[in-house]
């Protein structure tokens, strides 16, 4: 049988897709990354990939291209590899319904913070500075689906608090954060691709 074909998409280092990497050369993941697409020729997670001999893809938009457009093209680019499912693991483009439409139930997202918290970007900079102000004394990571073009707010598959500690610094903090946020991608992944119910959020 076949394993589920997983396109992870990024922008950055990729440490949420070492951690799927690591976690399918294991066994913990039983699921195949097909590709890994960036829209950053830089990013190095594109690295982590080929040393993985997984195929990947740089896809930037160019600033005088409609977002749709080029949505609409980045779609085409990823069906082409017939993924399963396509997991956000730290892209950090919003995604319009061009792209979301060709994908509907299979687009899982990834991010720093808990529900209705901190949507959108720098969430662990701005959980610091609430924090600092005496707003909140935890965080947390959650992962979820995006089902249209709202911002970190789909139905939610997974989430776990993170504590903030008063010595904390942004980096401390950070490093707990991603910690938290590799141990909860792989472990709702996994039930994502066990479970056929776990992730219909009708």
């Amino acid at each position: 049988m076949t394993p589920p074909r997983l396109v992870v998409m990024i922008s950055g280092g990729g440490s949420n897709l070492q951690a799927i990497l690591d976690a399918c050369a294991a066994g913990r993941l039983p699921a195949q990354v097909v590709a890994v697409i960036s829209n950053k020729r830089d990013a190095y997670g594109l690295e982590r990939a080929a040393k993985a001999g997984v195929p990947t893809l740089v896809l930037p938009k160019p600033k005088e291209q409609d977002r749709a457009e080029y949505d609409a093209q980045l779609a085409q680019q990823v069906a082409a590899f017939q993924p399963d499912w396509i997991v956000l693991a730290g892209w950090m483009r919003l995604l319009t319904n061009a792209f979301l439409r060709r994908f509907p139930g299979k687009v899982i997202n990834l991010h720093p913070a808990l529900p209705g918290t901190f949507p959108g970007t720098h969430a662990i900079q701005r959980a610091f500075e609430a924090h600092q102000a005496g707003q909140i004394d935890h965080t947390g990571v959650m992962v979820h689906l995006v089902p249209d073009e709202g911002v970190d707010d789909g139905p939610l598959l997974a989430s776990v608090q993170v504590p903030i500690h008063p010595d904390d610094s942004l980096e401390t903090l950070e490093a707990r954060i991603h910690a938290a946020e590799h141990d909860l991608l792989v472990e709702t992944l996994a039930r994502v691709l066990l479970e056929p119910d776990f992730a219909r959020k009708d």
